[in-house]
């Protein structure tokens, strides 16, 4: 279905005297709800006043004032214990104690690193010690080389040559060899007690 000059005359004139889009639709044939929806916004018709029926478009003088916005507010003025102290203020000012002044963030600037965060998850030393000697003798297999049987453990950045997977033999039931399984697969309770 195309947008003929007649079908879009129809269109306008059926809009103006406050048809629906479905009514519309049914009267064209071949054009859907919808489509009749995105015409109108595109020929810029959506301004009708009304829900429908016999509502007529809505006079152009009327939308071209615009609307009248309240100025906003002024913030009332806090300061800490230490600025009311400084000087009297002319106002009346509420006083806010130094520890309860909201801090200020730091705003890191686009693409620069996020500074450390301290993780809720983190491997204990003993763990992290234990992975350490098995990776020294992991097989360093490819993604290619995997197998049901070999530990899947990543090591390294993927976005370098210096990435490969462990490559040791799997726990039954596991993916991972026991090392990595053992920083994997944490007990609940050990995580729980890290975070405190």
């Amino acid at each position: 279905m195309s947008w003929t000059e007649e079908r879009v005359e129809t269109l306008k004139k059926m809009w103006g005297e406050g048809q629906s889009a479905s009514q519309i639709a049914k009267e064209l044939g071949g054009v859907t709800r919808n489509a009749v929806i995105g015409k109108v916004h595109r020929l810029g018709l959506s301004n009708r006043t009304g829900g429908g029926g016999s509502a007529k478009a809505a006079p152009k003088e009327k939308l071209a004032k615009p609307a009248a916005t309240a100025a906003p507010k002024p913030e009332p003025q806090v300061k800490t214990e230490a600025e009311a102290e400084e000087k009297a203020p002319a106002a009346p000012v509420s006083v806010v104690p130094a520890a309860a002044a909201p801090a200020r963030r730091q705003i890191i600037p686009a693409g620069q690193p996020l500074p450390p965060q301290p993780s809720a998850n983190e491997i204990s030393p003993e763990a992290l010690a234990s992975v350490r000697e098995v990776e020294k003798k992991a097989k360093k297999l490819t993604l290619m080389d995997l197998t049901e049987r070999t530990c899947k453990w990543p090591i390294g950045d993927p976005a370098t040559e210096d990435f490969w997977f462990c490559g040791l033999s799997v726990q039954q039931g596991k993916p991972y060899c026991e090392a990595h399984v053992g920083v994997a697969f944490q007990p609940m309770s050990s995580r729980r007690d890290r975070k405190r």
